[in-house]
């Protein structure tokens, strides 16, 4: 692929990424858009994008984001964008609560 066209697809992630996290948690400070724009790898952002779609809260994002560029855990409730809302329902997983 031409540098151009990897440049532009980088940007189109940084973009998505920093949508996503906007739509699910609000504003988001600069120095958080200046770290994303520093990333230059297609993969992280990727997976950037994919947490931020299904981190339960943006302090459970920001724990991925600061693990480092090679992290790939997106593991339990953390990572389930409906948590609180199902905790405070009266069924849990399918189960009626105890």
């Amino acid at each position: 692929m031409f540098s151009f066209q990897h440049d532009a697809l980088l940007v189109d992630d940084r973009e998505d990424l920093i949508a996503v996290l906007k739509m699910r948690f609000g504003s988001i400070p600069g120095e958080m858009i200046e770290d994303i724009y520093s990333i230059n790898e297609a993969d992280t952002l990727q997976r950037l994008i994919l947490s931020a779609a299904n981190a339960a809260s943006l302090n459970v994002f920001l724990e991925d984001f600061n693990t480092g560029r090679d992290s790939f855990r997106l593991l339990g409730e953390g990572f389930n964008p409906l948590r609180d809302i199902v905790e405070g329902s009266e069924r849990f997983n399918g189960k009626e609560q105890e």
